[in-house]
């Protein structure tokens, strides 16, 4: 299998790219991104790109593909809904809906999050961009999923880009295990996210959204077939 990864520097792409790389039936990975993924690995391809609204310029490398991991999840802090929606569901679906003409047959994963609102009615502004952009992929003729992950504990040395939110992750840390015990509807970890995802991918799903909750079940069906 042979996949793209976009936002392969933030947490939950760090830790995607790590499952992949570590996958022995992911072949070959190819992450994009506005600056380098920092990893180097034998199957491992990033790509600068600068401009992610645009890919008329990446259509060859872009052939060939099997999945797609849309990992690229900024905040919406500060920004009124024009912009979050520009920077969330424009650069979301440009991608998206140029691998749909280049692979039909592909599998497209997005990274959204737990209270997307897929009615677009509600009150935060984050929340209805994310449903939207969920809806909008679906419509795409690709296998097109959306997870919806909660609180994500970073492993493997991971750390989030985001300063406030690696506060809140080393300080919780201890916690962890026991927040799981109580909270397993809404705690996982960067390791079962990405198992998931790639899950996904190999084997579908009946669903096309996954909560936070369908993270364990879907990871643990992520090893290729024997």
């Amino acid at each position: 299998m042979n996949v793209l990864i976009f936002g392969a520097t933030g947490m939950i792409g760090q830790g995607c790219l790590r499952e992949c790389l570590a996958d022995p039936g992911i072949l070959r990975v190819l992450a994009i991104g506005r600056g380098p993924a920092g990893v180097t690995h034998a199957k491992l391809t990033g790509l600068v790109h600068k401009d992610l609204w645009d890919y008329s310029t990446l259509e060859a490398e872009l052939t060939g593909i099997d999945a797609c991991f849309f990992c690229l999840g900024p905040t919406s802090l500060g920004m009124d809904e024009a912009s979050y929606t520009h920077i969330t569901h424009d650069i979301t679906l440009a991608a998206a809906e140029t691998l749909a003409r280049l692979n039909p047959d592909m599998t497209f994963v997005y990274v959204s999050a737990t209270g997307a609102d897929s009615s677009e009615q509600g009150s935060r502004m984050w929340a209805r961009v994310k449903g939207r952009t969920e809806k909008d992929l679906f419509k795409l003729p690709f296998k097109a999923f959306a997870v919806r992950p909660a609180f994500v504990q970073p492993l493997d040395g991971i750390r989030s880009r985001t300063p406030a939110y690696q506060v809140l992750y080393t300080v919780l840390a201890p916690l962890a295990p026991l927040l799981r015990r109580l909270f397993p509807a809404y705690v996982t970890t960067t390791q079962e996210i990405g198992r998931a995802m790639i899950a996904l991918a190999r084997h579908g799903s009946s669903k096309r959204i996954l909560e936070n909750r369908d993270f364990a079940a879907a990871a643990a069906g992520s090893a290729p077939a024997s």
